[in-house]
């Protein structure tokens, strides 16, 4: 008797769930459901149980609930997607690891060094992977510009630069008087602390001096809000970084990044979706997009896919994915020089990176 003819067994999708359905997390959510193969958007959890549910019916998803812990007891969860306020990011961290789950965190990991080594500790114990949403990791330019570093193409680096220029409109920043003190480095410069930690090939960023101002929105400066930031990073290999960043870019979203070594130099970052250019009666240009999500659209479903396959590779026991996704040593170093950032604006002076640790020790090198 013949063999019958059978289709191959489908392989078990990794099941995500999501923690947080605002902006990004939602942005997530539909990667997860839609472009991202092998996967499964399980469940959705948010305290504004309306938006959830929402996501949920638009998404297909059955599972939807107020309540992060819930997403903790389900045994059909091989992994949560962290997008809820940094303030929550900690705790949640904590929970899921003491879960068992897998975790994708977006950025900051938390908003203290002492939460976070918290956090990092329960990660440990629980044996789980951790990756964290720096997304310029997984963009095709910036990890082309790594190569070239990694591969001596350069030279050694001597000067670094960074920028992250948020969309604004010519009436000010929506929202301005909402945004907590300490965001521009805790949640946006975070982003260009990474991606300089990351292209200086190991280099531990030791002292920071910063400038800072309200330039967009002056009459919030009393309250904190600071929306201009140039930062500058002395490294242990001697190299010289820049990070500045601005909420008020009228043309759109602007992130770049630039390597200048002792034998040439590499760039990655533009405000064109694609390098094609549009000549018409209007003028020339190349479709600059207005929003993270559309200049980093595929950054932003790498990283995920990434996070999807270091499950698979855990539980199916399928190739680990490479290179290696940012983790928990690297949330520290960014965080690290965020936060001594933030005290070289109160003080006016440089800041030593590891005087505000708590151990006084260095963070690790980014890979």
């Amino acid at each position: 008797m013949a063999y019958l003819e059978r289709p191959p067994a489908q392989p078990e999708p990794v099941r995500l769930a999501l923690a947080g359905c605002g902006w990004i997390g939602a942005f997530h959510a539909e990667s997860v459901a839609n472009r991202i193969a092998g996967t499964r958007l399980e469940a959705i959890a948010d305290p504004a149980l309306d938006a959830a549910t929402a996501l949920a019916d638009r998404l297909g998803t059955a599972k939807v609930t107020a309540e992060a812990a819930d997403l903790w007891r389900d045994p059909d969860i091989d992994g949560v997607i962290i997008a809820a306020p940094a303030r929550f990011h900690a705790s949640l961290i904590t929970e899921a690891a003491a879960a068992g789950k897998h975790i994708f965190c977006e950025k900051p990991a938390a908003r203290s060094l002492e939460e976070l080594d918290g956090a990092l500790a329960a990660v440990e114990a629980a044996g789980v992977e951790l990756q964290i949403g720096f997304n310029r990791r997984f963009a095709a330019d910036f990890a082309a510009a790594k190569r070239v570093v990694e591969a001596g193409a350069i030279g050694v680096p001597r000067l670094l630069r960074s920028l992250t220029r948020d969309p604004g409109t010519a009436e000010g920043i929506p929202h301005a008087g909402r945004i907590p003190p300490g965001t521009i480095f805790l949640e946006t410069l975070i982003h260009d602390f990474d991606t300089l930690n990351w292209f200086n090939q190991g280099a531990v960023p030791q002292q920071v001096h910063v400038m800072a101002d309200a330039l967009v929105e002056p009459g919030l400066k009393d309250q904190g809000f600071l929306d201009t930031a140039v930062a500058t990073i002395r490294y242990s290999n001697g190299a010289i970084a820049v990070a500045e960043a601005n909420f008020s870019a009228l043309y759109g979203y602007d992130v770049r990044g630039e390597v200048f070594g002792s034998a040439g130099m590499t760039t990655a970052g533009s405000l064109q979706e694609t390098a094609a250019t549009v000549y018409t009666e209007q003028g020339f240009g190349g479709g600059t997009p207005r929003l993270n999500v559309e200049l980093f659209h595929d950054a932003y479903t790498a990283e995920l896919a990434h996070f999807a396959d270091v499950i698979r590779h855990r539980r199916d026991g399928t190739p680990a994915p490479e290179p290696a996704a940012p983790g928990g040593a690297d949330a520290r170093t960014a965080l690290a020089v965020a936060l001594a950032c933030i005290r070289s604006v109160e003080t006016g002076a440089p800041v030593n990176v590891a005087d505000i640790l708590p151990s006084g020790v260095l963070p690790e090198a980014a890979r």
